[in-house]
């Protein structure tokens, strides 16, 4: 072999050698870089992964609560509702029992009814209107009995009238200035709400408060 052929083999030995060390060289960065971006790639994906977690923990807990609101109004208003059906079942109760005058002496309710209306009423003279159907259950005497209870001394004319329905009294002065409506249902009417509030406190279905006094 030649001096000059021995040079060129050498020469292509030597680019040889260094094309096969820049070949593991750039290799080597590829892994490096590829690994590199295996780690980056890992750690983000876990990054998005706890932000969804955290945001989805956050959404859950929002949608519970609100939940749960809704759920509480709801039961409130339930509850409202039941309330309010029995305190009107218990003046349907009530209404009913006065009208068939169930349960109390019908007579000295119509004494007092009459006597608590004149208590109200300025004057000496008075006209105690009643449902002519009335008359006979009710009987003599009662206008004497109403100025005793009234405590002062006043004079009393019972009147008897078809017009007077539905249980009760009407009350009028003799002038006919004052009128005192005393019928059971009226009368109901006024105190119900009185007797409401004292119902429903006394059932603990709303909280115990001082309340005023009723209204003949």
């Amino acid at each position: 072999m030649t001096t000059n052929q021995n040079s060129t083999e050498k020469m292509r030995e030597e680019i040889l050698a260094d094309a096969r060390r820049e070949g593991e060289e750039i290799m080597l960065r590829a892994r490096q870089e590829a690994e590199l971006s295996l780690t980056s790639a890992v750690a983000e994906a876990d990054r998005l992964c706890q932000e969804r977690i955290d945001q989805a923990r956050v959404d859950a807990s929002r949608r519970s609560e609100l939940i749960l609101a809704t759920v509480s109004v709801e039961t409130a208003r339930l509850r409202g509702a039941r309330i309010e059906a029995l305190l009107e079942s218990v003046c349907e109760e009530a209404r009913q029992r006065l009208q068939a005058r169930e349960g109390f002496d019908y007579r000295e309710t119509v004494i007092t009814i009459a006597a608590d209306a004149i208590k109200q009423m300025a004057g000496d003279a008075f006209v105690v209107k009643l449902s002519e159907a009335e008359q006979a259950m009710l009987g003599d005497g009662l206008a004497g009995e109403i100025a005793h209870r009234v405590g002062r001394s006043v004079n009393i004319n019972v009147l008897y009238e078809e017009e007077i329905a539905g249980g009760g009294v009407v009350v009028e002065d003799a002038e006919v200035r004052q009128m005192w409506d005393n019928h059971l249902l009226k009368r109901l009417e006024r105190l119900w709400p009185e007797l409401r509030r004292r119902i429903a406190a006394d059932a603990s279905f709303v909280p115990k408060t001082e309340s005023g006094g009723d209204s003949p």
